[in-house]
């Protein structure tokens, strides 16, 4: 037989494929699958079994969660439980705040210190902050003494006193808001030793101090450094939650201006300081309305008094003034200013 009449050899090369059909891999794609659908319809489930209401308290809350934590709202978050006649929502935590049920501490947990949740079965002077019970103390003292000179009944007396702890109350969760969004911040994280916040007979007082090696403003001017920029609207931004009025307050250090202080002094560099501080408050969300006063103070009132060129003497204070001091200061206003114009008469 010749080479010619050879049969071909032809090699036939199989592709194996692990499990071949019998393989697992496209079982966990279909799982996938079928667990991102059964996210979808119980998404569409829960949007089409919620209320229009409900739908847009839901929408405001993220629009502005602190006006919804004071006035309340329904919804969701704010029920004790997820079915009516049902166990406890273990979901639940801080969730939304129904009038009448702010917290009067903070409701950000920090390690069971200042600041966790109040337990239940306490009463409200027991979970009250030493701060709350202090000032709430000094008010009932201060609306009794005014309610028995005005002839007001036992009834308004008490109606006074829950408006005083409710006002306490928001402002200590307006204190408790900015400090978690600075502590979530990792750029304004580096400023907390600067800001300083404690509820007054006043107010809640916000107080932003100088460092020597992180100003707030440049040397000598009002202009306002990029980082407390973004301090000043985010505050800005918490107290618009807030019905109260604010007072805003310059001060600098001891060290004058060059001259005969004929020009440009200390007075005029606080002024212009404060003025800042309440454009970047407005720029941040704050209505310009709620802005009450704005004063320069120069070095008057020393934020260390024994070393007048410390730089923690150039701050601004922000006052979220308390409806009583507020019309105090209204009246004192308007007193002085009938006074002069009887003199003038």
């Amino acid at each position: 037989m010749s080479d010619n009449t050879k049969q071909p050899i032809v090699i036939k090369r199989v592709k194996k494929v692990s499990g071949g059909a019998h393989g697992g891999v496209w079982k966990i794609a279909y799982a996938d699958f079928v667990t991102a659908m059964m996210a979808f319809f119980l998404l569409m489930w829960l949007l089409g079994s919620t209320s229009k209401g409900d739908l847009q308290g839901i929408a405001q809350f993220f629009q502005n969660p602190l006006k919804l934590a004071r006035e309340g709202g329904s919804g969701s978050g704010d029920a004790e439980r997820i079915v009516p006649g049902g166990g406890e929502d273990l979901s639940r935590r801080v969730g939304q705040v129904k009038k009448g049920d702010t917290p009067s501490k903070s409701t950000f947990q920090r390690d069971g210190g200042e600041g966790s949740l109040p337990t239940k079965g306490q009463s409200d002077a027991q979970n009250e902050t030493p701060d709350t019970q202090r000032v709430v103390g000094a008010s009932r003292a201060a609306v009794q003494e005014k309610s028995q000179n005005n002839g007001r009944s036992a009834a308004e007396i008490e109606q006074l006193e829950r408006d005083r702890r409710k006002e306490v109350a928001q402002m200590e969760l307006v204190r408790s808001m900015i400090e978690a969004m600075i502590e979530a911040d990792q750029a304004l994280r580096a400023l907390r030793d600067q800001i300083r916040m404690k509820i007054t007979d006043e107010g809640l007082a916000i107080e932003i101090v100088d460092e020597k090696n992180r100003p707030m403003f440049a040397l000598g001017s009002s202009q306002v450094q990029p980082y407390m920029r973004d301090l000043l609207r985010l505050i800005g931004r918490t107290l618009q939650g807030i019905e109260n009025r604010i007072m805003i307050a310059g001060h600098t250090d001891a060290t004058p201006f060059a001259g005969d202080g004929r020009g440009i002094s200390n007075w005029e560099l606080s002024a212009e300081r404060a003025n800042a501080a309440r454009r970047e408050l407005v720029s941040g969300g704050l209505d310009p309305e709620k802005v009450f006063r704005v004063v320069g103070m120069a070095d008057t009132i020393p934020f260390v008094p024994e070393d007048p060129y410390a730089p923690q003497n150039r701050r601004i204070s922000i006052i979220v003034l308390k409806r009583e001091a507020e019309e105090d200061l209204r009246k004192q206003a308007a007193q002085l200013t009938e006074t002069i114009r009887g003199a003038g008469r």
